[in-house]
């Protein structure tokens, strides 16, 4: 029998300090926390994924190791980009829309609902019902 994937489960990410990781991707993303303690915590990623956040003693930062986080439109993305550079100092990842590194040296990159090259998002229920049209 042939293996099914059905999804990414989660990511995980390494910082220093957990806890003001957890407040910056609260504050960046609105990311609802699962739960922590003791050096790690879980925040949740849409409908289906979650993010593991562990504290490390020694932060490696890859060259282009990432994952992606989706958000609804371009509205949304102009508001990451502002709270990333003026209220955090981060600078984005040039020829990028909108990848940038976390304050811990992991890369994310943030696209939106409306990119069409992003078709492989409609079996998701959640984005069925947004009313999302895409090009044929």
């Amino acid at each position: 029998m042939a293996v099914q994937v059905y999804g990414c489960n989660h990511v995980a990410i390494e910082v220093d300090n957990a806890e003001k990781a957890v407040a910056f991707y609260a504050d960046v993303f609105n990311l609802e926390m699962l739960r922590g303690g003791e050096g790690a915590a879980w925040c949740k990623l849409g409908e289906h994924q979650f993010m593991a956040i562990f504290e490390v003693k020694e932060l490696r930062p890859d060259r282009v190791k990432h994952f992606g986080i989706m958000v609804r439109d371009e509205a949304q993305i102009n508001e990451v980009r502002e709270k990333l550079t003026q209220k955090y100092g981060l600078k984005l990842e040039p020829h990028f829309r909108c990848d940038f590194r976390d304050p811990w040296g992991n890369r994310i990159q943030v696209g939106d609902l409306q990119d069409e090259s992003l078709v492989w998002l409609l079996p998701y229920r959640e984005v069925q019902t947004t009313g999302i049209k895409f090009a044929e």
